[in-house]
């Protein structure tokens, strides 16, 4: 494999020999025909039957990332990054490379990166944090803006740390800017036209429902799959965007507070709800409870005929069972009639009118 020197570095391959070197018992000798097999192999490399590579160690301060690039890098932190840095402390170096392409006419950086985002802001997160002998490790190559797209998505494409969403707009930016027709894109990506269309429907998703996410990284294919639908009547789409508005909402006073953002599939339940309400739901509520940790819904109370009341419980408000039951009794008192001393008395006698 033919290396590249890096101008006041040592390239990879010299650090392989030195690492074969070290890793070699005291007064060992190289068997006699490892000049002929390197010979050989030069010979296969200078043929085309080997392709060499370009490896360097650089300043990840002199690459950028692509524009094009499947990754959110603003979105990347300690967190999302976790993985990549206890790897590189525990082998004190960056062990597989990134993808890059040379840059012509930028002062400022040398390379762009088409794949190893992560690593990139690894190892610029290491050198800024009491590590600065890291450096970034770089494979070289030629690509042009297509083959760099495809390349980055082979190498992401079953990786979990890129969400739904990320993925769906760049798939949306590249039927755009090179293929014009899904079904060429789908071929040139050697995916199903259904798997594209999915991740291309998803980038459409309106903005009002985007905002029911704390965080974008967290919206999935199968939450669009399941809430599309609820948009076809506009009954029935100003219920589900009025409910949206109403999640976000709730988003942001948890996010103020400290608190766990609602869960995607916590949200797609809402949205549901708020779609078909029930003869429960159409009922006109008369209050509602809150959990006093997560201060999300833990009960409502609706009206429900001339004489009778509908308890709405919502068992993944973040409450816990003493909360549940102290709510169900309060709620008693105030609506009900029912007098302080029933408090002792065994809720489970008669639950007609409790709904989980």
């Amino acid at each position: 494999m033919a290396m590249a020197k890096e101008k006041g570095g040592r390239t990879v391959f010299f650090d392989r020999i030195i690492d074969q070197a070290r890793a070699a018992p005291q007064g060992s000798h190289r068997r006699p025909g490892h000049l002929s097999e390197q010979a050989s192999s030069l010979a296969q490399i200078a043929s085309g039957e080997i392709m060499s590579k370009t490896l360097l160690w650089v300043d990840p301060a002199r690459c950028k990332i692509w524009d094009r690039h499947n990754r959110r890098y603003e979105l990347l932190d300690e967190r999302r990054c976790a993985d990549l840095i206890e790897g590189f402390k525990a082998q004190g170096r960056q062990e597989f490379p990134a993808i890059v392409r040379k840059l012509e006419g930028d002062p400022a950086h040398d390379y762009e990166v088409v794949c190893g985002a992560r690593r990139h802001w690894t190892v610029s997160w290491l050198r800024a944090h009491n590590y600065p002998q890291f450096k970034f490790l770089i494979e070289v190559r030629q690509l042009t803006d297509e083959e760099a797209f495809r390349l980055s998505d082979i190498e992401n494409r079953d990786r979990l740390d890129i969400s739904d969403y990320e993925r769906a707009l760049d798939y949306k930016s590249a039927l755009e800017l090179y293929y014009k027709q899904q079904k060429r894109m789908a071929e040139r990506l050697e995916v199903s036209e259904g798997y594209l269309s999915k991740y291309l429907d998803l980038a459409a998703m309106p903005e009002p429902l985007l905002a029911c996410y704390a965080d974008i990284t967290h919206i999935r294919v199968h939450h669009w799959t399941a809430i599309k639908p609820l948009l076809k009547s506009p009954g029935q789409r100003e219920a589900v965007l009025r409910k949206a508005a109403e999640i976000a909402a709730e988003q942001r006073a948890a996010a103020a507070r400290g608190d766990p953002p609602i869960d995607g599939a916590r949200i797609v339940r809402l949205l549901k709800d708020a779609a078909s309400p029930s003869t429960q739901r159409n009922a006109r509520i008369l209050g509602e409870y809150r959990a006093a940790a997560t201060g999300h819904r833990l009960m409502t109370v609706a009206r429900d005929g001339r004489k009778g009341f509908v308890f709405r419980l919502t068992l993944d408000a973040g409450a816990s069972m003493e909360e549940m039951v102290a709510t169900f009794h309060t709620a008693l008192r105030e609506y009900c009639g029912l007098k302080e001393e029933s408090d002792t008395a065994d809720p489970s006698r008669d639950n007609s009118a409790f709904e989980q």
